[in-house]
């Protein structure tokens, strides 16, 4: 991996990460499309140097969103603890942690059972092609369901609310569907604005991908990152430069506007990269 793939690649995973758009699939999908195949070949692997260097750009994207939301985390971190040492949720913050801790179940146990299984099978391109043109139905599909006028805030979502919406992100295992245009659809459908579907998938995906970056760790620091791992710092440092950008970026534009534009991307990106690589 030269340095300008890993520059490349880092800006790419920073901004598909959190737009509704898939980093998944454009990890795949844009490599092919530049004929950097020993990149596209590693994604599918069993083990790879380009899987390790995905890790770091994963724990960077992480870094950056605590980095935007710090002050509503210190308030989600506090609110965890003390609804554990109560055993009991009284303030929105408390409800929020637990929401949030709720909601990420469901994807953390489907990825550990099956992770490894879905990406050395999906993750190629004509496969990533086509999740992309469903993930731009799914975007499309929200929008023409969701609730006129996105009736209900953050702290009125109940339990069920959690769990479909964290149910849904099982479906960003698949290379080409999107966490964060997944989870913002859920939401949608639930009864929130933009605004607040958009807040609550970038607080729902930091632990997410933490998580998955740290279980993956021992890639990065083994044998798959000898050779590459000043790559990684340079690919991380603009993953999370990159993803810090994508986030004030999207706070804005949720405010007045609609997953249609991504929606529009991704069926135009995916139907053409999917008669390319079929």
């Amino acid at each position: 991996m030269t340095y300008w793939q890993s520059i490349v690649i880092g800006f790419l995973q920073g901004v598909t990460e959190l737009f509704p758009v898939s980093s998944l699939g454009h990890s795949v999908i844009v490599p092919a499309w530049l004929g950097w195949h020993t990149l596209v070949q590693g994604q599918s692997a069993n083990e790879s140097f380009y899987l390790a260097f995905l890790v770091g750009l994963h724990v960077a994207t992480a870094i950056a969103l605590l980095v935007r939301f710090r002050r509503d985390w210190a308030r989600i971190i506090r609110g965890f603890f003390s609804a554990v040492a109560k055993r009991s949720i009284t303030t929105p913050d408390e409800r929020l942690a637990m929401l949030i801790a709720l909601a990420s179940i469901p994807v953390g146990i489907v990825g550990l059972a099956m992770e490894h299984t879905l990406r050395t099978i999906f993750a190629k391109p004509a496969a990533a092609a086509g999740f992309l043109t469903v993930n731009g139905l799914l975007l499309i599909g929200a929008e023409r369901l969701k609730r006129r006028g996105g009736t209900r805030s953050l702290a009125s979502l109940t339990t069920k609310d959690a769990i479909v919406v964290g149910t849904a992100q099982i479906g960003s295992l698949f290379a080409g569907i999107s966490r964060s245009g997944i989870t913002m659809s859920g939401g949608l459908l639930r009864g929130l604005d933009h605004e607040d579907a958009a807040k609550f998938s970038f607080l729902l995906a930091t632990p997410i991908i933490f998580a998955a970056g740290a279980y993956k760790i021992p890639d990065l620091l083994g044998p798959n990152g000898n050779g590459i791992r000043g790559q990684i710092v340079v690919g991380s440092i603009v993953a999370g430069l990159a993803a810090y950008g994508a986030v004030r970026f999207l706070e804005r534009f949720f405010r007045t506007k609609t997953l249609y534009p991504f929606a529009v991307y991704c069926l135009i990106a995916g139907a053409i990269s999917f008669a390319r690589f079929v």
